[in-house]
């Protein structure tokens, strides 16, 4: 928590996820929660400009719709979708998990669904990283977030090596820290911050408000 305090104090709160383009606390509506989904999905391995991009040309389409999803042209979808990289699998995997929810009912139904992780990861194209970012921002389960920015991050302060195991360190942070899905968007959304400010590969640690606290700095 003295971390989190510091990153708070420095940056101020985060309000993520990013739902059309803003940063923004509010109730989710099922075509928030769904748009998280998508943009979890096609964040794999690309940037968040690539990716606001591809969820624009989605929203002009009309395509934030499971049963739209489910039943486009998968070669069209990727077209719509090519600037998030590797559109192709993309496609598939929106495809894919459109289906998936569409045959529990509802978004609703299947985050409801007592095993919610297994289902996520029992789905193609859903990992680790992906099945949580869907249930901490969309589903709003207390479930920590481990990316490669946290991975850094928490290497550098000598908790762990650079390439830990995503569930030894997502472990680390429940065990630490209170079980509260607010606290743990904000927390994950504060890393994401500071690992584009200061902790970057080349880290900048001149002006990180951490400094004082990382082995790494001094």
């Amino acid at each position: 928590m003295h971390i989190f305090n510091k990153l708070l104090n420095a940056f101020g709160p985060q309000n993520w996820w990013p739902i059309k383009g803003e940063y923004r606390q509010r109730k989710l509506s099922e075509a928030d929660r769904l748009e998280v989904c998508i943009g979890a999905i096609l964040t794999q391995n690309t940037s968040w400009k690539n990716v606001e991009q591809a969820l624009d040309n989605l929203h002009k389409y009309d395509l934030m719709d499971l049963k739209k999803l489910a039943s486009i042209d998968e070669k069209k979808l990727a077209n719509l979708i090519r600037c998030s990289g590797y559109y192709r699998q993309k496609a598939k995997k929106l495809k894919i998990f459109a289906q998936c929810i569409l045959e529990s009912g509802s978004l609703k139904d299947f985050f409801e669904k007592k095993n919610l992780r297994d289902e996520l990861l029992s789905v193609w194209g859903i990992g680790p990283e992906t099945a949580d970012s869907i249930m901490l921002y969309a589903a709003e389960k207390p479930i920590f977030v481990i990316d490669a920015y946290t991975k850094r991050i928490m290497s550098r302060f000598g908790v762990c090596k650079s390439d830990v195991d995503y569930h030894v360190l997502q472990g680390y942070f429940h065990k630490k820290l209170e079980k509260n899905h607010k606290l743990f968007n904000e927390y994950h959304a504060l890393f994401v911050e500071i690992a584009k400010r200061n902790c970057k590969k080349v880290p900048e640690c001149q002006t990180c408000p951490l400094k004082k606290d990382c082995d790494f700095a001094t």
